[in-house]
């Protein structure tokens, strides 16, 4: 099947699509617990607490409320018992670059795509950390379109979010791939607001019709 046969322009979700936190979530709130001479739990346990959390989010909106009652919870912690000042500092922490990897297959993907004179974006929810994390990767380059949940007010898999992207690319939903490793945020979200979708499972190695790396994009 050829994914790109009649698309103009790819857009990708950004945080396990593209990047990954750095050596994981829980390292880096375990070292900023210790610089703040906070007890924590292992950063094998803050992960385990952490991927809980998130699957048990429900609404979230980004808000930098948001994130530190995320943290809260991966803390096991009731509110107020963590300093406000250790939640700004991880909340500014996850704004470094150094805290975050580009997934191997990204660069060579969205090069061969550029090559192929394919429009490139970005559909992210995420907050104003972003477009500053981007340019810091020197990811900004490649999009022509970054469409940001925190800037539009919706969070996919609201058409909005996807409609922006569409009318900032000029191009009908069905001239766009969106690419990422949400089935319903990602793809149910795209193919609903009328492009087309794939999803990115890089440890399901593309099983049932998605993909197992971006490498299979650009051929």
């Amino acid at each position: 099947m050829n994914l790109l046969a009649g698309i103009q322009a790819v857009t990708f979700d950004v945080g396990g699509t593209l990047i990954e936190p750095w050596p994981s979530v829980g390292q880096v709130y375990a070292e900023v617990a210790a610089r703040h001479g906070l007890p924590s739990p292992s950063p094998a346990v803050l992960d385990r607490n952490f991927a809980a959390a998130w699957q048990t989010r429900g609404e979230f909106n980004y808000s930098k409320a948001a994130w530190f009652g995320l943290v809260r919870r991966t803390f096991a912690t009731e509110a107020g018992t963590l300093p406000a000042t250790f939640l700004e500092a991880v909340y500014d922490r996850f704004a470094d670059p150094a805290v975050w990897r580009i997934y191997a297959d990204v660069l060579p993907a969205l090069e061969g795509l550029a090559a192929r004179e394919i429009d490139l974006g970005v559909i992210s929810n995420w907050d104003e950390r972003l477009r500053p994390l981007l340019a810091d990767l020197k990811l900004e380059r490649y999009f022509t379109v970054v469409v940001v949940s925190c800037e539009v007010g919706f969070t996919k898999p609201s058409p909005v979010i996807f409609e922006q992207a569409l009318r900032a690319l000029g191009l009908p939903g069905q001239a766009v791939l969106h690419v990422g490793d949400s089935p319903h945020e990602d793809v149910a979200g795209a193919r609903a607001t009328g492009l087309r979708a794939v999803r990115l499972d890089r440890r399901g190695a593309g099983g049932g019709g998605g993909l197992g790396s971006l490498l299979e994009l650009s051929g």
